[in-house]
């Protein structure tokens, strides 16, 4: 890769996907109409701060009224956004970005490379961001002139690009800090919001991506309760829902004037072990739990065989870095017993919060587990948790509870933002210098055949001695009324990888 490589620019094969509607559709988007969304994830503490976006309600929202740096396509490839090209000088250390011009954000402002530079830097430093951690690979990011930015790293980083499609990078103009009235320049606007209940968006009138920003104006209904989302759904209350309640999709895909939008990625559920609070900062008893568990009983309960197993670290089978050779890990209570008892326990009593707010189907899969984990000594007390500020009271909060991932294009991405110990968001407190020291080596390779290799030992590090029980990845399932056109599959999260409202039509 050297100075002249471009890796991506605005004649990518793709962008005419991106930009517009898919390329394989045939049907020409039609303006108007009102789409309302039902969504579960929403609270009371929502707003558009770019820094601390962490639950699905806040993230679609955000993307309605703001754009990334770079988007990542239904084929799970980069594609240019804000940042319409870009080029790496050998080694990916140094990286030179092309803003892309004739874009204005909802108050007329034009956008320049300083608004750039002004939103990467809110998530630099002491800045109370979900991002620091990746953002903490920026060794400088300097405005070359008003439509070039430069990123210098740390090391290098081949995926820099995708790294930069993260939600939390979204863009505001330069000096902005009024979270609950947000500027961008994104396909909608906002025109009221009440944090966890609901919200109206109307249209960008002079939103930049041709095909897009179809409807007259979205309105979000915050549906935390799954059964209450889908009877909306059902009822023609609203048009569109996420994270559906597995058992249900069945009953759904019935229905003629429904249809069910199945994407497979990255997305994974959790029991989260704080490894820095007794009795899990003892990895015996971390490989206790991890014994106790029935994944395939769980996969065809819980998520009805809607997904894969998991095998406790967070990189799916369809990603290049999958170790295909890490043997897959079974229930067995004996087992589990033996690592008690290397705990100097002869049984464990702990307590799991949980809550559906967690992931559809997380109370049933709770109880499973506190099944399958008595034969081993294994006394779980469940602690039902409301959704409303699970995310702010219970998340890494507490010793042990339950919790999902969405996937990351990248296995770096993915492994940095949840499990490098410096990381915000690192959210079983599990720390290992060999672990952060192997991936900032693999980051910067180019090489491969020695990326594929560290990465099968990261893999194979959480398996063993992680924090994380990553029993099952789940398929990202939606809903959307027959009227809503335009709907794909994505690899990256529900609802067309949170920007559903941008790309869809309604029929007339």
């Amino acid at each position: 890769m050297n100075r002249r490589h471009l890796i991506a620019g605005a004649s990518a094969l793709g962008l005419t996907g991106l930009l517009g509607r898919p390329a394989f559709a045939q049907e020409t988007p039609r303006k108007g109409g009102v789409f309302v969304m039902g969504i579960g994830g929403g609270s009371t503490t929502d707003d558009f701060d770019i820094r601390k976006l962490n639950d699905w309600v806040p993230v679609n929202q955000a993307y309605m009224v703001m754009n990334g740096l770079v988007e990542i396509d239904a084929d799970n490839r980069a594609q240019p956004e804000l940042f319409e090209s870009w080029e790496a000088a050998e080694g990916a250390a140094e990286w030179t970005f092309k803003v892309r011009q004739g874009v204005t954000f909802h108050n007329g402002k034009t956008l320049t490379a300083d608004d750039i530079v002004y939103s990467l830097n809110l998530h630099r430093g002491n800045t109370g961001s979900a991002a620091i951690s990746i953002a903490a690979a920026f060794k400088d990011v300097a405005k070359v002139s008003d439509s070039e930015v430069r990123i210098t790293l740390e090391s290098g980083n081949a995926d820099l690009p995708y790294v930069l499609s993260d939600y939390h990078f979204l863009v505001v103009p330069e000096g902005f800090q009024d979270w609950s009235n947000p500027i961008g320049t994104g396909p909608f606007k906002l025109e009221s919001m009440e944090p966890g209940v609901r919200a109206r968006f109307v249209r960008n009138e002079s939103y930049w991506k041709p095909g897009c920003a179809n409807v007259d104006a979205v309105e979000v209904i915050v549906i935390n309760d799954i059964a209450a989302r889908t009877n909306a759904l059902m009822s023609g209350q609203v048009q569109a829902i996420n994270s559906l309640d597995f058992k249900t999709v069945g009953l759904l895909g019935q229905n003629p004037n429904l249809r069910i939008v199945r994407s497979a990625g990255g997305q994974h559920f959790t029991f989260l072990m704080d490894c820095t609070q007794a009795p899990f900062a003892d990895n015996n008893v971390r490989l206790a739990i991890k014994h106790a568990i029935d994944r395939e009983q769980l996969l065809q309960t819980a998520l009805l065989g809607n997904g894969r197993l998991g095998n406790d670290h967070p990189i799916p089978s369809t990603d290049r870095f999958f170790n295909t050779e890490l043997p897959q890990r079974v229930y067995d209570p004996e087992k589990a017993k033996f690592y008690l008892k290397a705990a100097g326990l002869d049984a464990l009593n702990v307590t799991l919060s949980t809550s559906d707010a967690a992931f559809p189907g997380a109370v049933d899969a709770a109880a499973i587990f506190r099944t399958a984990a008595s034969p081993a000594g294994i006394n779980v007390e469940l602690k039902r948790e409301p959704a409303d500020g699970y995310w702010d009271s219970v998340w890494m909060k507490v010793p042990f509870c339950m919790s999902y991932w969405g996937g990351r294009p990248t296995a770096d991405q993915m492994l940095t933002i949840a499990y490098q110990s410096t990381s915000a968001q690192n959210d079983t407190h599990w720390k290992n210098e060999e672990f952060d020291r192997l991936l900032v080596e693999a980051r910067a390779l180019l090489d491969e055949e020695r990326r594929r290799e560290i990465y099968w030992h990261l893999q194979e590090i959480l398996h063993n001695e992680g924090g994380a029980m990553i029993p099952m990845f789940g398929d990202y399932l939606d809903a959307v009324s027959t009227q809503v056109k335009g709907v794909t599959p994505h690899p990256m999260f529900n609802l067309m990888g949170a920007r559903m409202a941008e790309k869809i039509w309604l029929e007339g």
